[in-house]
Protein backbone atom coordinates (compact mmCIF):
# COMPACT_ATOMS: atom_id res chain seq x y z
CA UNK A 1 0.00 0.00 0.00
CA UNK A 2 1.28 3.63 -0.57
CA UNK A 3 2.94 5.74 1.56
CA UNK A 4 0.12 7.52 3.79
CA UNK A 5 1.09 11.16 4.91
CA UNK A 6 1.48 10.44 8.97
CA UNK A 7 2.50 14.50 9.64
CA UNK A 8 0.28 16.92 10.28
CA UNK A 9 -3.31 16.01 9.46
CA UNK A 10 -3.94 17.59 5.68
CA UNK A 11 -5.69 20.62 5.22
CA UNK A 12 -8.50 20.14 2.65
CA UNK A 13 -9.07 22.57 0.09
CA UNK A 14 -12.04 23.47 -1.63
CA UNK A 15 -12.29 21.04 -4.30
CA UNK A 16 -11.26 18.57 -1.93
CA UNK A 17 -14.16 19.38 0.28
CA UNK A 18 -16.24 19.86 -3.08
CA UNK A 19 -15.75 16.08 -3.57
CA UNK A 20 -16.68 14.64 -0.27
CA UNK A 21 -13.62 14.77 1.74
CA UNK A 22 -12.41 13.46 4.23
CA UNK A 23 -14.98 10.86 3.57
CA UNK A 24 -14.44 9.97 -0.16
CA UNK A 25 -10.01 9.97 0.79
CA UNK A 26 -9.01 6.41 -0.82
CA UNK A 27 -5.80 7.05 -0.74
CA UNK A 28 -2.87 9.50 0.07
CA UNK A 29 0.22 10.77 -0.50
CA UNK A 30 2.46 13.50 0.29
CA UNK A 31 1.40 15.67 -2.18
CA UNK A 32 -1.52 14.18 -3.69
CA UNK A 33 -4.82 13.00 -2.74
CA UNK A 34 -7.18 10.07 -4.69
CA UNK A 35 -10.56 10.88 -4.04
CA UNK A 36 -13.84 8.83 -5.13
CA UNK A 37 -16.04 11.15 -7.26
CA UNK A 38 -19.25 10.74 -5.45
CA UNK A 39 -21.27 11.23 -8.57
CA UNK A 40 -20.50 8.15 -10.74
CA UNK A 41 -19.84 8.62 -14.30
CA UNK A 42 -18.80 4.68 -14.51
CA UNK A 43 -17.31 2.62 -11.74
CA UNK A 44 -14.92 3.64 -10.02
CA UNK A 45 -14.47 7.44 -10.85
CA UNK A 46 -11.73 8.81 -9.18
CA UNK A 47 -10.77 12.96 -8.32
CA UNK A 48 -6.72 12.98 -8.35
CA UNK A 49 -6.06 16.24 -6.22
CA UNK A 50 -3.01 18.30 -6.10
CA UNK A 51 -2.10 19.24 -2.49
CA UNK A 52 -0.24 22.14 -3.59
CA UNK A 53 -1.70 25.47 -3.18
CA UNK A 54 -1.94 25.91 -7.63
CA UNK A 55 -4.80 26.69 -9.55
CA UNK A 56 -2.24 25.98 -12.75
CA UNK A 57 -1.14 22.68 -13.44
CA UNK A 58 2.61 24.50 -13.90
CA UNK A 59 1.96 25.85 -10.69
CA UNK A 60 2.52 22.71 -8.57
CA UNK A 61 5.69 22.23 -7.48
CA UNK A 62 8.42 19.52 -9.05
CA UNK A 63 7.71 17.25 -5.92
CA UNK A 64 4.00 16.97 -6.80
CA UNK A 65 5.42 16.02 -10.32
CA UNK A 66 7.66 13.73 -9.32
CA UNK A 67 4.96 12.43 -7.29
CA UNK A 68 2.37 12.22 -10.16
CA UNK A 69 4.64 9.39 -11.94
CA UNK A 70 3.92 6.54 -8.60
CA UNK A 71 0.67 7.90 -7.76
CA UNK A 72 -0.53 7.49 -11.26
CA UNK A 73 0.96 4.08 -11.30
CA UNK A 74 -0.50 2.61 -8.47
CA UNK A 75 -4.16 4.26 -8.93
CA UNK A 76 -4.08 2.92 -12.58
CA UNK A 77 -3.17 -0.81 -11.11
CA UNK A 78 -5.90 -0.52 -8.37
CA UNK A 79 -8.58 0.29 -10.50
CA UNK A 80 -7.28 -2.41 -12.79
CA UNK A 81 -7.34 -4.87 -10.47
CA UNK A 82 -10.78 -3.70 -8.81
CA UNK A 83 -12.90 -3.34 -12.21
CA UNK A 84 -10.83 -4.42 -15.15
CA UNK A 85 -11.32 -1.00 -17.93
CA UNK A 86 -10.73 -1.00 -21.23
CA UNK A 87 -9.84 2.24 -21.39
CA UNK A 88 -8.37 5.00 -18.77
CA UNK A 89 -9.53 8.81 -19.75
CA UNK A 90 -7.80 12.22 -17.33
CA UNK A 91 -9.66 15.26 -17.59
CA UNK A 92 -7.66 18.49 -16.11
CA UNK A 93 -10.87 20.58 -16.75
CA UNK A 94 -10.59 23.21 -14.12
CA UNK A 95 -13.68 25.51 -14.94
CA UNK A 96 -15.48 25.18 -11.75
CA UNK A 97 -12.96 24.05 -9.43
CA UNK A 98 -9.77 25.45 -9.39
CA UNK A 99 -7.15 23.46 -7.91
CA UNK A 100 -5.14 21.36 -9.45
CA UNK A 101 -7.24 18.20 -9.85
CA UNK A 102 -8.06 15.33 -12.71
CA UNK A 103 -11.20 13.52 -12.99
CA UNK A 104 -10.10 9.72 -13.82
CA UNK A 105 -12.59 8.02 -15.71
CA UNK A 106 -12.54 3.99 -16.38
CA UNK A 107 -14.13 3.91 -19.50
CA UNK A 108 -15.94 0.28 -20.35
CA UNK A 109 -17.13 -1.53 -23.81
CA UNK A 110 -19.46 -3.87 -21.56
CA UNK A 111 -21.51 -2.84 -18.51
CA UNK A 112 -20.28 -3.69 -15.52
CA UNK A 113 -21.53 -5.37 -12.39
CA UNK A 114 -20.37 -4.58 -8.68
CA UNK A 115 -22.58 -5.46 -5.46
CA UNK A 116 -25.61 -6.57 -7.59
CA UNK A 117 -25.41 -3.00 -9.63
CA UNK A 118 -24.82 -2.94 -13.22
CA UNK A 119 -22.83 0.57 -14.38
CA UNK A 120 -22.76 1.84 -18.06
CA UNK A 121 -20.50 3.76 -19.70
CA UNK A 122 -23.07 4.89 -22.34
CA UNK A 123 -20.47 6.70 -24.35
CA UNK A 124 -18.06 4.41 -25.20
CA UNK A 125 -16.17 4.48 -27.21
CA UNK A 126 -16.26 8.34 -27.66
CA UNK A 127 -15.20 11.10 -25.19
CA UNK A 128 -16.76 10.67 -21.50
CA UNK A 129 -20.46 12.24 -21.01
CA UNK A 130 -20.30 14.40 -17.66
CA UNK A 131 -23.85 14.52 -18.12
CA UNK A 132 -24.64 10.97 -17.96
CA UNK A 133 -23.54 9.58 -14.38
CA UNK A 134 -24.91 5.86 -13.01
CA UNK A 135 -26.96 5.79 -9.77
CA UNK A 136 -25.14 5.34 -6.64
CA UNK A 137 -25.84 6.53 -2.74
CA UNK A 138 -23.32 6.51 0.20
CA UNK A 139 -23.34 3.06 1.06
CA UNK A 140 -22.70 1.83 -2.65
CA UNK A 141 -19.31 4.51 -3.03
CA UNK A 142 -18.65 3.58 0.53
CA UNK A 143 -17.79 0.03 -1.35
CA UNK A 144 -16.58 0.93 -4.03
CA UNK A 145 -14.00 2.70 -1.89
CA UNK A 146 -13.23 -0.12 0.46
CA UNK A 147 -13.03 -2.25 -2.96
CA UNK A 148 -10.59 0.13 -4.22
CA UNK A 149 -8.13 0.53 -1.23
CA UNK A 150 -8.34 -3.35 -1.47
CA UNK A 151 -6.48 -3.40 -4.57
CA UNK A 152 -3.72 -1.21 -4.10
CA UNK A 153 -0.59 -2.16 -4.04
Amino acid sequence: MPDKIKSTPLVFNKTMRKFGAPHTIICQYHHWSILLRPIQLTLGSIILIAHDPASRFSEISPESFTELHTVTKCLECALNRAFAYDKLNYLMLMMVDRDVHFHVIPRYSEPKQFNGIEFTDPSWPGAPDLNCTNKTNLKINADIITHIKSCLV
